[in-house]
C-alpha cells in the first residue's frame, strides 16, 4: 500500500515540471526565432520608408539601380538597360556606391 502512495506523490509534481518546461521552450524559441525576425521586419521598414530619390539600392529580385521616383506603393528605378518600376517593398537594401 505504501509503495502505490509513493508512486501517486512523484507524479504529481510531474505535471507542474512539463508546465514549466514548456514555458521555458517557448521562451526558448521567441528568443531564438520570434524576436529576431520582428527585429529584421523593422529595420526592413525604415529603409523602405526611408528611400530617396538618388539613392542606390538592391531588390530582393537581385537587381541594382538608383533610386529615380518615389510614389506611395511603387518605386522607379534607373538600371543599365534602362527603367524598372518595382514594389517598395521590393527594395531589400541599400547598396554603396561602386565608383
Amino acid at each position: 500500500m505504501d509503495l502505490i502512495f509513493a508512486q501517486a506523490q512523484t507524479t504529481g509534481g510531474s505535471g507542474l515540471t512539463s508546465l514549466l518546461f514548456l514555458a521555458a521552450m517557448i521562451g526558448f524559441f521567441w528568443f531564438l526565432f520570434i524576436r529576431p525576425q520582428r527585429k529584421r521586419m523593422r529595420e526592413q521598414q525604415e529603409l523602405q520608408s526611408a528611400l530617396g530619390v538618388g539613392d542606390r539600392v538592391q531588390t530582393i529580385g537581385g537587381l541594382v539601380g538608383r533610386v529615380r521616383s518615389i510614389d506611395d506603393d511603387t518605386v522607379v528605378l534607373d538600371i543599365e538597360s534602362g527603367q524598372v518600376r518595382v514594389l517598395r517593398r521590393a527594395i531589400a537594401a541599400r547598396v554603396g556606391d561602386g565608383s
